[in-house]
C-alpha cells in the first residue's frame, strides 16, 4: 500500500531530483481523444519549486500533446520511478500550466534552470501546482543502468535559428493529434 504526503519534503525532493527521467500523463477533456504519457529526461530541466509546486523545461518536439491538454484543462500526473537503488515510485497529481516563450513570466521561470543544458530548443516551461503526492513500492520495476545523457535534441535544434522554432511551433507543433490548439 502506498502513502500519501502533505507535500514533496525534502526525502521526497531528494528521490525526485536524483531521477535521470521521469513520466508526464495528459489527457483530453471527454470521453473521444488520445491519453498520452510522455517521457521526460536531461538533467537540469526539472525543479521543484516548493512543498506543492514543480516545473520543468518543455523542448521542442515531434508532438504537442501535453501542452494541448494542459490548455484544454491543466490535469496532469507526472511519475518518477527509481531504475537503480531500493525500489520506488513517487506520483505528483496537479495542475499545470504552460508558461511559452513569448510570455514575459518566461526568462524568470527558465532563469530556475540555469544549470540545464541548452535552453535554445526549450519552447516552454511547464508549471504544476502539485495537490497529490504519494508513492508506491516500486517492486516491479527493473533495475537499469544509467548510462548517460543523449544529445541530439539539442544538437537538433543548436541548428535552427529562433526564427526557425517559430515556424517549427506555428506548423508542426499548432495542434495536438486530436486537433486541439497548442501553439499559435
Amino acid at each position: 500500500m502506498g502513502n500519501l504526503y502533505d507535500g514533496i519534503d525534502g526525502r521526497l525532493r531528494d528521490f525526485i531530483e536524483a531521477q535521470s527521467m521521469f513520466f508526464v500523463a495528459t489527457a483530453p477533456s471527454g470521453d473521444s481523444g488520445h491519453v498520452n504519457v510522455s517521457p521526460k529526461g536531461m538533467r537540469g530541466t526539472f525543479a521543484v519549486l516548493d512543498e506543492h509546486q514543480v516545473a520543468y523545461l518543455d523542448y521542442h518536439g515531434s508532438g504537442a500533446e501535453t501542452v494541448a491538454h494542459l490548455r484544454a484543462n491543466g490535469r496532469i500526473t507526472m511519475m518518477f520511478c527509481a531504475f537503480d537503488g531500493p525500489p520506488k515510485i513517487v506520483r505528483l497529481h496537479g495542475r499545470g500550466v504552460v508558461v511559452s516563450r513569448d510570455d514575459p513570466r518566461f526568462p524568470e521561470l527558465a532563469g530556475v534552470f540555469a544549470g540545464s543544458p541548452d535552453q535554445h530548443g526549450a519552447r516552454a516551461v511547464i508549471v504544476v501546482d502539485v495537490h497529490r503526492v504519494s508513492d508506491s513500492c516500486g517492486y516491479g520495476v527493473p533495475l537499469m543502468d544509467y548510462q548517460g545523457e543523449r544529445d541530439l535534441l539539442i544538437q537538433a535544434h543548436s541548428r535552427r535559428t529562433e526564427d526557425d522554432l517559430v515556424r517549427y511551433r506555428a506548423t508542426r507543433n499548432a495542434t495536438s493529434i486530436d486537433e486541439l490548439p497548442a501553439f499559435s
